[in-house]
């Protein structure tokens, strides 16, 4: 296996233990989500297949900033977490940084046709996940690093002033990406979207 194939690797299943299955597997996160790196390689998804060195330089070398490194306040031992995307619910907003006034110009999310007859009725939904997950930016922005997919058809722009002073909690990410876990049912109705365009021929669908 090459390096760059080590590492894909690697990153996919970092990403799937720390935002989805830690629990499933015996961890326990801390609130902000991190995990001891030696605890992760004595597990047979990672033993002798990845060492210290190989986590860190995944870490260092990912364009979106998917993770983050710190030493463990408690016992020193390096730690990793997810910095977006989790879907366990005791991780905890605490690691987050809270957006409490509209300093961002443009929010917005990307999604795709087959889900936006859904969307537009209902509004945009954190399904399993703890969040909705929104760019603040586009892709021509050099700024944006993760929170848009490339491969989005649609975009969904947010009323981020009118959100915040009804009440709605919005967070920013490590890696830049912001968040909200929507209403009491986990959603952002569209009287909160300021507009929604098709990414390839720029027709406004909404409103």
């Amino acid at each position: 296996m090459t390096r760059f194939h080590k590492d894909f690797h690697l990153s996919k299943s970092l990403s799937w233990l720390l935002r989805h299955g830690a629990c499933e597997e015996g961890f326990e996160l801390s609130p902000e989500g991190y995990l001891e790196v030696c605890k992760i390689l004595q597990h047979p998804l990672f033993q002798s297949r990845y060492q210290l060195s190989d986590v860190v330089r995944v870490v260092r070398q990912d364009a979106k900033q998917r993770f983050n490194l710190r030493q463990s306040p408690s016992t020193g031992n390096l730690e990793i977490k997810a910095n977006q995307g989790h879907s366990i619910p005791t991780v905890s907003d605490d690691g987050l940084t809270p957006i409490l006034t509209p300093k961002y110009s443009t929010v917005v999310h990307g999604t795709y046709y087959k889900w936006w007859s859904s969307i537009e009725r209902d509004g945009l939904n954190r399904m399993s996940r703890n969040h909705i997950h929104f760019a603040k930016g586009t892709l021509d922005d050099p700024k944006v690093i993760s929170g848009l997919r490339e491969s989005a058809e649609i975009l969904i722009y947010i009323n981020l002033p009118k959100a915040l002073a009804d009440g709605y909690k919005f967070f920013e990410s490590e890696n830049g990406v912001i968040l909200t876990s929507g209403n009491h049912r986990g959603f952002l109705k569209p009287e909160y979207f300021l507009r929604a365009v098709c990414l390839k021929t720029g027709r406004i669908l909404y409103p």
